[in-house]
């Protein structure tokens, strides 16, 4: 058996399936190809050689009469449990273990990678929301220079509005709609990016990868906050020009 990576390497645009591959120079008949894993923090999970336990290959990748590791299935959490205590039994009695003796060997199973993972997970949930904050507060910063700009650029007009007249409720609220459709329309295209890459992980790599839909909305949400408390002071600044100055502004 090989690896998806390793026969389209191999056998490029032809079917491997019956052909002839030669590991440390002793020959082998392909009979499948293992359907593709993807990629693993960057590493290929697909570039490997599956023989049988008794086929002379093992003679180059294991000392004689050497087991590294034994890999076993079980369909249910009792089952793997029992298989372990099994498993421990025979190997204590083999390697001729007394009672109050530590095991020389390790059973491994799923719930030290799970930890694993779990612990990866705690360090993103404590550090996310800082980076999250951190980004927010630039967000609104460069929100409300923008805002600031098109304050000063458009003074004349301001001042037209009021002499046509506009209240300052009128002008505030113009400016404000303004920062929160720039905001909300930056936070949309911002999860669009985040679905696409979610995607784009979960189909490149064996990690799970989505996106809740009420992240979307709280995502859309905080944009629109953001946009709304950015553009408080640009709009207050527009609505609080006077007419007659407005007007004598230059564009």
């Amino acid at each position: 058996m090989l690896g998806h990576d390793l026969a389209d390497k191999l056998f490029e645009g032809q079917d491997p399936i019956g052909r002839e591959v030669k590991v440390f120079d002793i020959p082998y008949r392909v009979i499948g190809v293992v359907e593709k894993q993807g990629n693993l923090f960057g590493l290929s999970l697909d570039k490997f050689v599956v023989a049988p336990a008794s086929a002379p290959l093992k003679r180059y990748v294991n000392p004689p009469r050497v087991v590294d590791a034994l890999a076993v299935k079980a369909n249910t959490q009792s089952e793997m449990r029992e298989a372990m205590s099994q498993a421990e039994a025979v190997m204590r009695s083999r390697r001729h273990l007394r009672p109050r003796q530590v095991d020389d060997f390790a059973l491994e199973t799923a719930d030290e990678v799970l930890d694993f993972w779990g612990k990866i997970s705690r360090i993103l949930f404590y550090a996310l929301p800082g980076l999250v904050a951190v980004s927010l507060v630039v967000g609104g910063i460069v929100i409300m220079n923008i805002m600031l700009m098109a304050v000063a650029e458009r003074t004349r007009e301001i001042g037209i509005r009021k002499s046509l007249g506009a209240r300052r409720g009128d002008i505030l609220r113009q400016f404000l709609v303004e920062a929160t459709t720039l905001a909300t329309v930056g936070a949309s295209i911002g999860v669009g990016i985040g679905i696409g890459l979610a995607a784009l992980v979960a189909a490149t790599t064996p990690l799970p990868a989505a996106v809740a839909p009420w992240s979307i909305i709280v995502g859309v949400m905080l944009g629109a906050g953001v946009g709304i408390i950015a553009g408080v002071y640009p709009a207050t600044r527009a609505a609080r020009l006077d007419p007659i100055t407005a007007l004598r502004a230059e564009t």
